[in-house]
């Protein structure tokens, strides 16, 4: 670890937190339905838009209304996206002639970008057209977002409202995310990629010759507006197979910044949200507190195993030491332009949220770096998360820890004034349960099925590990990989879009049945019993719930694949 990578870390947080209050202030104005600075261009698309559709913006939903039409409009999403891949080859804008996807990669594709997982089975540059990557993919980078904000807005309305039966509109949240905070960050996120060099065109791919007189084909395309929204809507979807760290996809040191700074922009801003609708924006900052100390732990972890490198080599007597004559540490897997600092930093805020793009190869960190990430979706990507879905994660964990310091003092438990009954405990660990038992049992499967083992690259403990990897990302809605796993199989493809499904409605539709049932109660006055959630005391609580509640369920399996690993590394016998 060196001075100057600790400075990168310190600028990126920065960045970060002084995003929150400005974005999180504007987003509360807009859930409002206030007016603001971009409501005289974008409110009579609005107003169009709910005519066409027939939606009446003024008519909130029940929870259940809410759920049910969320549902509908993701199914209607896949068959569409569905249809657009399997007859890609009698569609337009295929430069390429690519012919349509397999039924069962077309299935496991729609199903990835529907739940903003974005797992991808094949390479973008030499499988999707143009009009795939535009009118499917990207589309779907939009909306999935949208889906997983309106579900965080929806959840806080519930903590907000007293006795009242709805919780929103989904229409008009969808609408409203898309509008006036996706789309007005994206056109300006997407030029300056654009001015640091990312394509952005319909031009066929183009054949050059090589200095050895080679002929090499470079892919191109409009690659800016689809990797914009990639990272601010934390989906991961590379338009390269080789993603962020294709040059391309990320062409400079800024452009690399920029993508990691849109990864958390959304995700931390929700939390000032959070502290603006209830009332209290200590709240939010609680929030922040224990999802900014979290991540920097996972930081100093990845950063310090990559940064150490291999202890075999070391026995070996190779200098690993970072000098200007070399990097130093373990450079496998890496970006050589932006180095260890910038590759941790990257896995680790990529698999803190929700978003899955990579500038390096997680598969070829040491064990104990390539755990942050797996440790970080296993928590269920609760440390800024998600755009959404990392806020309404936390709170579920959130209700869990008030749940348990209620038995400590023998109080029905409370949050921002809404007391926590057995509905609502039921609820949120109805889904937090959903991730590892979805997690530990499709790896099971895995590890003993031929067609899970045929998939392997590896054997021993780092095999398990690509396995346990590959359902982890999977059920989070990450979509980063163990990329040793050969994953585009019947198999594979099949079994992981069923976790992808068990991963985003399995959480979604119990949080939205908890805002419903608080929505519904009367705020009750905090008193002299009632345990406070503005402090630190609330933010060790919350952080020592989330890595107690991981602990407990994970660790078997961890310590069967890094831990082992790591082990293994440290007495020479791997590596």
């Amino acid at each position: 670890m060196t001075a100057n990578g600790w400075l990168q870390i310190a600028i990126y947080a920065a960045i970060v937190a002084a995003i929150v209050v400005p974005l999180g202030g504007y987003m509360a104005k807009v859930f409002a339905g206030e007016r603001t600075l971009l409501s005289p261009l974008l409110r009579p698309v609005e107003t169009l838009f709910y005519r066409a559709s027939g939606v009446d913006p003024a008519r909130d939903q029940h929870w259940l209304t809410y759920a049910i039409g969320m549902l509908l409009f993701n199914l209607a999403g896949f068959v569409l996206l569905y249809a657009l891949q399997r007859l890609q080859g009698v569609l337009p804008l295929n430069p390429q002639d690519f012919p349509g996807a397999a039924p069962d990669l077309a299935l496991n594709t729609s199903i990835s970008f529907i739940t903003n997982t974005n797992w991808q089975a094949y390479g973008g540059e030499s499988t999707m057209s143009y009009l795939v990557q535009m009118a499917g993919l990207t589309v779907h980078n939009f909306v999935s977002a949208a889906t997983g904000i309106a579900v965080a807005i929806a959840l806080i309305r519930g903590f907000s409202r007293r006795s009242a039966q709805s919780i929103g509109n989904f229409w008009v949240d969808l609408t409203r995310t898309v509008l006036y905070v996706l789309l007005p960050i994206s056109i300006i996120g997407a030029l300056v990629l654009i001015w640091q060099g990312m394509p952005q065109n319909i031009h066929a791919y183009v054949e050059a010759t090589t200095l050895e007189g080679g002929k090499q084909v470079i892919a191109q395309g409009p690659v800016a507006s689809q990797i914009v929204i990639k990272m601010l809507g934390t989906n991961g979807g590379g338009f390269f197979n080789a993603n962020a760290a294709h040059p391309y996809e990320n062409p400079t040191a800024l452009s690399n910044l920029v993508q990691m700074v849109l990864i958390f922009t959304i995700g931390a801003a929700l939390t000032n949200v959070f502290g603006r609708m209830v009332g209290n924006q200590m709240q939010g900052w609680s929030l922040f507190g224990a999802m900014g100390i979290l991540w920097l732990v996972g930081v100093l972890v990845s950063y310090g195993a990559e940064s150490a490198g291999n202890p075999a080599f070391a026995a070996l007597g190779i200098d690993q030491q970072a000098s200007p004559m070399q990097a130093g540490g373990n450079m496998e897997g890496k970006e050589v332009r932006f180095g260890i600092v910038n590759s941790a930093l990257f896995a680790t805020i990529t698999t803190d949220a929700s978003c899955g793009a990579v500038n390096g190869m997680h598969d070829s960190f040491t064990p104990l770096g390539g755990m942050v990430p797996m440790v970080n979706i296993q928590l269920g990507e609760v440390i800024f998360g998600g755009v959404g879905a990392g806020l309404y994660g936390m709170l579920l964990f959130a209700i869990l820890a008030l749940f348990i310091a209620g038995l400590m003092v023998g109080r029905t438990p409370e949050y921002v004034g809404k007391k926590l009954e057995a509905r609502e405990v039921k609820m949120a660990i109805l889904a937090l349960l959903a991730l590892p038992l979805s997690i530990l049992g499709f790896t099971a499967i895995a590890s003993v099925a031929p067609a899970g083992l045929a998939g392997l690259a590896n054997s021993g403990p780092h095999g398990f590990s690509e396995l346990l990897y590959a359902y982890t990302s999977a059920t989070g809605n990450n979509g980063s990989a163990f990329a040793g796993l050969s994953a585009n199989t019947p198999f594979f493809n099949l079994t992981l879009a069923t976790a992808m499904m068990i991963g985003r409605f399995a959480i979604i539709v119990p949080a939205l049945a908890i805002a419903g049932s608080l929505a519904a109660k009367k705020l009750v006055p905090a008193s002299s019993g009632t345990f406070p959630t503005d402090n630190g005391l609330f933010v060790a609580l919350l952080i020592g719930v989330i890595l107690i509640t991981g602990g407990l369920i994970y660790f078997p399996a961890l310590a069967l694949g890094p831990i082992v690993e790591h082990l293994q590394m440290l007495a020479g016998t791997v590596y």
